[in-house]
C-alpha cells in the first residue's frame, strides 16, 4: 500500500498500483474498489472506480442527485488495466455517498432487490438535514432493516413448528419455519 501512497492524489495511479499488487497475490480472484481523492483548497475531487457502483453526488443549491461514473475493470481481471478518472467540482453543501454493490442488490424475502432508488432516496429524503453526514448512513442502514427484516412475515407459506428448547428439554416452543425452498436460501430461523 506504501508504494501507492505516494500517488494519494492520482486515483488512476492508486488503483492502477492496487490492481497491479493484487493481481500478483489474488490469483483468480477479483475486488471492485472507488477511491476519491477529495481537494478542498481547490473544491474539486478526482474519482475513479474498478468495477464498482457509481459515486452518488448530491447537489444542495440545484437540489440534484448526480450519479458519477468512472469505471475500469474489476482488480485481478488483467495486470495493467486502466482507470479513467472524472473530475467533480465541488461546492461546501454537497454530500457524496460510496457503496458497494451488496446494498443494491440485496433482496428481500419476496426476492425484491433493494435498487438504486431506494439508496437515492435516502439520500434526497435527508438533504435537509443539518445532521452530520454520517446520518444519511445511518438512515440507508435503518431503510435497510425495515426493507429486510430479521424474520419474514407471518403468511400462508409460514407455519409454526414446534421444537424443543434447549433451555427447557422436556418444553416445546413454537418456531416459524418456513415451508418453501426460501429455508436453504436465508437457513433455518432460529427462535
Amino acid at each position: 500500500m506504501q508504494s501507492v501512497a505516494v500517488h494519494a492524489d492520482d486515483p488512476a495511479d492508486v488503483l492502477g498500483g492496487l490492481n497491479r499488487i493484487l493481481w500478483s497475490e489474488a490469483h483468480g480472484q477479483f475486488v471492485s474498489a472507488a477511491y476519491v481523492w477529495i481537494d478542498t483548497e481547490n473544491r474539486n475531487a478526482l474519482y475513479s472506480a474498478a468495477g464498482h457502483p457509481p459515486l452518488l453526488c448530491w447537489r444542495k443549491t440545484s437540489g440534484e442527485m448526480q450519479r458519477i461514473e468512472s469505471n475500469g475493470l474489476l482488480f485481478g481481471v488483467e495486470p495493467d488495466s486502466a482507470y479513467p478518472v472524472c473530475s467533480v467540482p465541488l461546492e461546501p453543501s454537497d454530500r457524496f455517498l460510496l457503496y458497494t454493490d451488496g446494498v443494491t442488490e440485496t433482496e428481500n424475502v419476496a426476492g425484491e432487490k433493494f435498487g438504486d432508488g431506494q439508496l437515492q432516496r435516502v439520500v434526497r429524503d435527508n438533504r435537509l438535514h443539518s445532521a452530520p453526514s454520517c446520518h444519511v448512513s445511518f438512515r440507508a442502514v435503518a431503510m435497510m432493516a425495515r426493507f429486510l427484516p430479521l424474520f419474514p412475515p407471518r403468511s400462508a407459506s409460514f407455519r409454526p413448528q414446534r421444537r424443543r428448547s434447549q433451555s427447557a428439554p422436556n418444553g416445546p416452543r413454537m418456531c416459524c419455519a418456513p415451508r418453501t425452498s426460501k429455508v436453504r436460501r436465508y437457513g433455518r430461523l432460529a427462535c
